[in-house]
């Protein structure tokens, strides 16, 4: 009865600050008016999709666990929770690929990735995405694949069709899993080409082993040789854009590594699942579940982190408040 109490507290927690903190994202883009650019419109649609996963998903899916897994609200609202929880989680997912996707332009492209190009396909990435999401949330009810709910077992689920299992989860989960994973990789490979040119074109100190001094007969003169130096001609601008590079390079790969970490042993289970008929004990189901909707909730926090300019207008909004 306490463990119950405990987790249930530390839900509760869980819902509060992922609303509150993905609302104070976006008040913070809208009141901001140097935030209305690339990408803080990709962090606005991520943040827009996890304050839904937080107040349209969440607190349902506490009320359903405090029954028991049981389902007592009836079909309608069994079907708009579903499609809710589809919808938002897998906007959520995307937008995570739209953010990653938009940090491997800009560091491996940024002659060719111009403000307006990056608008335009910023602009692009989030209409997808929605777009994408909301296709896949009601693929069930548009088609008819699979039941979300069951009157006699009060249950209320995610279709388990075999069709639409997998494509609802290679669409939500495996899709954007395999395009940031690629992103990621490139990212490494451009950044570890970038340290090998940059320690390539250091410069290297001359030895006294390096320098031969060899005195001609007939003339007094002089001769040196260099067997090897090379100089580097580098400006502060190029480590400025070193240093920026290397820090989005790791947001980017904490954003994707705290995603595969909180979704995948849900998605796992959600695709293995109906395919092999497995017992999988509801009390996994629900940490799983749990786990996944709290990446809603690490999402804002690691892009804020690495971001001066969002806590400078936290700490503004704040005093102006006060």
């Amino acid at each position: 009865r306490v463990l119950r109490v405990l987790v249930l507290t530390l839900l509760v927690v869980l819902v509060v600050a992922t609303f509150l903190w993905n609302g104070l994202v976006l008040a913070t883009i809208l009141r901001v008016r140097s935030f209305h650019r690339v990408p803080h419109n990709l962090v606005a649609s991520m943040a827009v999709s996890d304050v839904m996963v937080a107040a349209l998903v969440m607190p349902l899916s506490l009320v359903h666990e405090l029954s028991g897994r049981r389902w007592r609200l009836g079909r309608s609202l069994c079907q708009v929770w579903i499609s809710c929880d589809v919808l938002c989680c897998t906007a959520s997912i995307w937008n995570v690929t739209a953010i990653a996707l938009d940090r491997y332009w800009s560091i491996t492209r940024h002659l060719e990735y111009t403000l307006r190009t990056r608008r335009r396909i910023s602009n692009i990435m989030i209409a997808l995405t929605w777009a994408l999401s909301a296709f896949i949330s009601l693929a069930p009810l548009l088609f008819g694949w699979g039941e979300t709910y069951s009157e006699d077992s009060e249950e209320c689920q995610v279709s388990r069709e075999p069709f639409y299992t997998i494509f609802s989860t290679f669409g939500a989960f495996y899709l954007p899993l395999c395009v940031v994973l690629f992103v990621y990789w490139k990212i490494y490979k451009a950044a570890k080409f970038r340290i090998g040119s940059h320690k390539s074109n250091s410069i290297t100190p001359i030895t006294p082993e390096a320098l031969e001094v060899k005195e001609a007969a007939q003339q007094p003169q002089m001769v040196f040789t260099v067997r090897h130096a090379t100089v580097t001609f580098q400006t502060d601008g190029d480590t400025w854009r070193e240093q920026k590079e290397k820090k989005a390079a790791l947001m980017v790969g904490i954003l994707i590594g705290v995603f595969v970490l909180c979704w995948i042993p849900f998605f796992i289970t959600e695709l293995i699942n109906p395919l092999c008929s497995c017992d999988i004990p509801p009390v996994w189901k629900s940490i799983f579940l749990w786990l996944g909707y709290s990446n809603s909730f690490f999402n804002p926090l690691i892009y804020t982190a690495f971001n001066k300019n969002y806590n400078n207008a936290f700490r503004n909004l704040f005093f102006r408040q006060q």
